[in-house]
């Protein structure tokens, strides 16, 4: 057996002979000229070597798969996905009650198949909440790690091809809980959504959550009117009040490492507003604080160290053994691009941030509804657009081979459909164009920029 890990954590166990009846499913399905090439079977008993060379094969065919729009966002790749998860975590179909916490520390139970996917639990946490069909887009549900302060730390957000209640169980630990969240960036759009009660409600618990988490700043005199506001019960104008505040609407990561100014930085880095906030504390202990545009970001990718084994999958995402980095190639000024790489377990999920935001600014561009990209009903069912396709987690195969090295290199991209070819940069850590996010938002700086 094979595992496919996802973000560092085991995401299911499967078999060559599984892979290859998925391969001739989507070739049925697709078309010979789609789907890329599998690696043959062989006849006779496979050497160490050749496993190994199997093993790079399904890796490289798996996320070739995976980065393609139409097979990676097709429900036969993504069901075969949750069924070998619920295969491999031993979990029978059965009737569950799951808790999915709001931003105010309500717990919402909802009773569930724990073979529903993501879709289905946040349609049950909509219709529980009696939030309205066109607002449920507006909201993602996230995987996180509540930490010794009471505040959570951000793990991932659940992606079409897993089980939310395998994904949380299987990890054997109470610290890890799936929260409900807003999953936009622009807070244009909290105005639809404080159309409809709960929907406010929603977007002023979270607003209070970060207000008491230190991720929204306010000063003394801010704080006074937002406690009268509080008082009042004036929730739109108490969210009207906050969007004026700096970090409104950030997600707020763990302090991690950078490479920037210097090798060995500490930094809190936040996402929101269409850039990545640097909060950095030089070696000389001096916090100089500064941030990075999305659209001056030409690519970026993500990398991740994977344990070689085929022990039990309790191990947490954030355990120190899986390291992750996101690299970005930005431009510093006309003509420089400068690699700044963040060392942090949560870089795939800064990544996912930082393709929703390109995502959501390309369909601003285009003149896009913010309600169709997110959701549309599709012969009674609700599905996500075609021009907002969840961002992809591809698998990374591990060797069944327990003789190999503990650690190997792996390159974990990211993609999701707005995805085009890069040149070859002349950064001396440059890997092959295949291993980056190519961001369609990207824009040159001009001589009046400077």
């Amino acid at each position: 057996a094979y595992n496919i890990h996802v973000n560092g954590v085991l995401h299911c166990r499967v078999r060559y002979s599984q892979l290859l009846g998925l391969h001739e499913q989507l070739r049925k399905e697709y078309g010979a000229n789609v789907v890329p090439a599998f690696p043959p079977k062989k006849i006779f008993t496979l050497t160490p070597a050749e496993v190994e060379q199997r093993r790079e094969q399904l890796e490289k065919y798996m996320q070739a798969v995976r980065q393609d729009p139409t097979l990676g966002g097709s429900e036969t790749f993504n069901s075969f996905l949750r069924k070998a998860q619920q295969e491999t975590q031993q979990i029978p179909t059965e009737e569950v009650v799951l808790e999915v916490l709001l931003s105010n520390g309500q717990k919402v139970k909802v009773t569930i198949l724990t073979s529903d996917q993501t879709e289905d639990v946040l349609e049950a946490v909509a219709s529980k909440l009696d939030l309205p069909d066109d607002l449920v887009g507006y909201f993602s549900l996230f995987l996180v790690r509540e930490t010794k302060d009471g505040a959570f730390s951000f793990v991932r957000k659940l992606q079409e091809f897993e089980l939310p209640y395998v994904s949380v169980t299987s990890l054997h630990n109470p610290e890890f809980q799936i929260i409900l969240r807003k999953s936009y960036w622009d807070s244009a759009y909290d105005d639809d959504v404080m159309e409809h009660r709960v929907g406010l409600n929603l977007l002023y618990a979270q607003t209070v959550s970060d207000i008491e988490h230190g991720w929204i700043l306010v000063n003394k005199e801010q704080h006074r009117q937002l406690k009268s506001l509080q008082e009042k019960v004036s929730k739109k104008e108490f969210i009207r009040l906050a969007q004026t505040l700096k970090y409104y609407g950030y997600l707020k990561f763990d302090p991690c490492v950078t490479d920037f100014p210097e090798k060995g930085c500490h930094v809190v880095v936040s996402a929101g507003n269409n850039e990545l906030n640097f909060q950095v504390r030089l070696p000389n202990e001096q916090i100089k604080e500064g941030s990075f545009k999305v659209t001056r970001m030409r690519c970026w990718r993500v990398t991740s160290s994977v344990p070689m084994s085929n022990g039990p999958s309790g191990s947490s995402p954030g355990k120190s053994e899986v390291k992750l980095e996101l690299a970005f190639e930005y431009l510093m000024s006309k003509d420089r691009l400068q690699w700044v790489t963040i060392t942090s377990p949560q870089a795939i999920m800064l990544s996912i941030c930082l393709q929703s935001m390109v995502d959501e600014l390309m369909v601003k561009k285009s003149g896009g509804s913010i309600r169709k990209m997110f959701r549309r009903r599709v012969n009674g069912a609700l599905r996500r657009s075609d021009s907002q396709q969840a961002v992809k987690s591809p698998p990374l195969l591990d060797s069944p081979d327990a003789s190999r090295e503990p650690m190997a290199k792996l390159s974990s991209k990211l993609t999701s459909v707005s995805l085009r070819g890069i040149s070859h940069s002349s950064s001396a850590n440059d890997v092959g164009a295949n291993d980056f996010h190519g961001n369609y938002a990207f824009e040159g700086i001009g001589d009046e920029d400077l």
